[in-house]
Formats: C-alpha cells, structure tokens, sequence
C-alpha cells in the first residue's frame, strides 16, 4: 500500500505561501516531448491554471522530464460567486459546455428564489461538481496531465500510459528555498546542455519571461518570477513588477557561478562609470581596465559555490520531501510524526555532497547522502 503524499497540513495553510515542486517523468525516460509536445503540454498547464486557481511560479519542460514550481492558493473566502465559477469553466471546456452550466445555475436560483429549495443545496451541488478540482495539488497534476496524455496518444496513435508513475512533490518554503528551487528548475537545460544560457531555452519560466510578448504567457511568466521572489514579503503576482529590481535579482541568482556578459558585469559592479570618468587615460588603458576589472568579476563568480551547486543535480531538491530553513523543516516533521521512528528527535537534515555549498541555509526532510 503507497502511502499518503507528503502535503501542508491544513493547519498551517493560512500562515504561509503552500508551494510544491512537482516533477513527472515519461515512461521508460523516452524522449517523447519535442516542440510541438511541449507547446501543447504549456497549453494544458496554463489552462488548468486558469481553471484550478493554483499558481504556477515557474516550470521547465524537458524532453522525458517536467519541473513545475506550484503554489496551492486557497479557496477565496465564500467560494466563487456564479459568473466567476463560468469564467473558470471557460479555461477547460466548450463555450456550449459552459452556457450548459449556466442554464442549470439559473434554474437552480429561480427555484430558490420561489422557496422550492435551499441556495445550498441547489446551487451549492452544482458548484461542488467542479469545485473539488480547484485549489488542490493533485487535481491541478492529474487534470492537465491527463488532458496532455489524451492529446499526445491520439497524435501518436498509441494508448496506455504516458507518465512514468505518480508525480512526485516536494515541499518548499517561501523565501530563500523557493528562489532556489525556481531557479534550479530554469538551469535544467543548462545542465543538460542543451544551452548555455538559460532565458535560450524557450520551454522554462526564465525563457518565457524574456522571450514573452507583453500579454499572454509572457507575461503569466513573469507574474509566477515576481511571486517567487516576493511572496515571503507578501507581493502578489504581478507582471508590472519583473521589470523592477526582481528580474535583475533572479537574473543573478541564475548566473550565479558562471559569470554574465562583460558589458552587464562591469555595469553591476558599479566600476563602469567610475571608469569612463577618470581624466589622463588613453583608449587603450581605459580598454585594459575594463578587461582587468571583467575578469576580476569572473574570477569571483566562477568562486561562488552555491551557483556551481544549481549546476549539478540535486537529488535533495526531487526527493527531499520538505526543503527550507532548519525551523521550518521541524516544523513540518512535527506535524506528520507519526511517519518516522521514535528514535527520530528532529526533521532537518544538513544538505550533503552536490548540494553542500547551501548546507546552513537550506535543509531538508530526508538525509540523501548515500543513494
């Protein structure tokens, strides 16, 4: 018997952002989504995105391989009213499907408008017929997922199953952990090599941001970044705010280690026009400088452990069950005790190997170290 999946207790629901890195493979590892797959597979997520109310914060879609970053909204405060349960609908069904529903809304309140029976019982049932897909982890996976595997076997002219299992999930905390793990999702390419860097890699968040026009998936993008890097502060998703000091602050973290272009490194290092106003330097000193000062930065972002570890695979990041800082990692190991041995006194566990440069920042449930 497979047990429960690791999720936030309701408990702790309303003190904090619930976000999950969730990661599902294709059958066998084949490389099964190429471009046109991964169009179609965006689709379906962003669609039930619309529909489920859950949040994509940021994803890459590999060739055998998917990464989303998902925060699990909670259900607005007296549900949805019956326009925006329609407007919901929309993002997964028929226009026809939809005015269906609106009928039977509508009949459903003339008969509680003429005492035949109760708002909650009339209304209420065909509110909770779809209702119970919204705001859930497991419904937002298996509703876009399914959808995308009925699609990829009617191109394909297969059957049986596309997903290698159940997805897995990881719990992530706001803050420092959830800006890591969004930006070791958009360096999936990297470290594949399939390119050098990330925002050329046009099937991830990071890629999609910068690449995206001012509406539509672009900007969907840019809202999830902007909620990454400042939900712990609060901030909602809002596009208008990428272009502030959040694209510039994700765009360090995810060159972190591997050094930026000369003209971007020289500029954030504050040096460029200190140097364009000393008097008395001819072109080519003023040239030497620059180079000197561009791989002086090199030098140091090349000696940045924690950005060669976004390099590497790591497996505490897919498997570690709870990822975040030593107190909010005991906290979630003291909610599901029952799950471990009496022997166990406490939940974090010190990051090891690949992934030790962010030990002391980051810790996580389950101890990795031997494979």
């Amino acid at each position: 018997m497979r047990r429960a999946r690791w999720v936030v207790p309701p408990s702790l629901e309303s003190k904090r952002p619930v976000i999950y890195h969730c990661i599902s493979r294709v059958v066998d590892r084949r490389f099964a989504l190429l471009g046109d797959e991964k169009e179609k597979l965006r689709m379906f997520m962003r669609m039930y995105e619309n529909f489920s109310g859950c949040r994509v914060l940021s994803y890459c879609l590999m060739c055998n391989h998917i990464h989303l970053l998902l925060e699990v909204t909670p259900m607005p405060a007296g549900g949805l009213t019956d326009n925006e349960l329609l407007d919901r609908l929309r993002a997964i069904s028929t226009e026809a499907s939809v005015t269906g529903v609106a009928r039977e809304l509508a009949e459903a309140r003339q008969k509680v408008a003429a005492g035949l029976g109760e708002e909650e019982v009339l209304v209420g049932r065909i509110h909770r017929r779809y209702t119970y897909r919204m705001h859930d982890l497991s419904e937002y996976m298996k509703g876009f997922m399914q959808r995308y595997t009925q699609w990829h076997n009617r191109k394909h002219k297969r059957t049986g199953h596309l997903w290698e299992d159940r997805f897995k999930s990881v719990i992530v905390e706001d803050g420092v952990a959830v800006k890591t793990m969004a930006a070791y999702i958009d360096l999936n390419p990297v470290r594949a090599g399939i390119v050098k860097n990330p925002e050329d890699y046009r099937w991830s968040s990071y890629g999609e941001a910068i690449g995206g026009g001012a509406k539509g998936n672009g900007r969907k993008a840019r809202a999830g970044l902007v909620r990454t890097l400042r939900a712990h502060k609060g901030v909602a998703a809002d596009a208008a705010l990428w272009r502030t000091d959040v694209a510039h602050e994700y765009r360090k973290i995810l060159l972190a280690g591997a050094g930026e272009r000369v003209e971007e490194r020289v500029e954030q290092s504050g040096k460029m026009k200190r140097i364009t106003k000393r008097k008395g330097l001819t072109k080519e000193q003023l040239d030497a400088e620059k180079q000197r000062l561009t791989e002086a930065a090199e030098k140091r972002m090349e000696e940045i452990p924690f950005g060669r570890m976004l390099r590497c695979r790591v497996r505490y990041f897919t498997a570690g069950a709870v990822i975040g800082s030593r107190g909010f990692v005991d906290e979630m190991f003291e909610t599901a005790r029952e799950r471990f041995g009496p022997k166990r006194r406490d939940g974090a566990r010190k990051l090891r190997g690949e992934a030790s440069a962010g030990a002391g920042m980051l810790w996580s449930l389950r101890d990795l170290q031997k494979q």
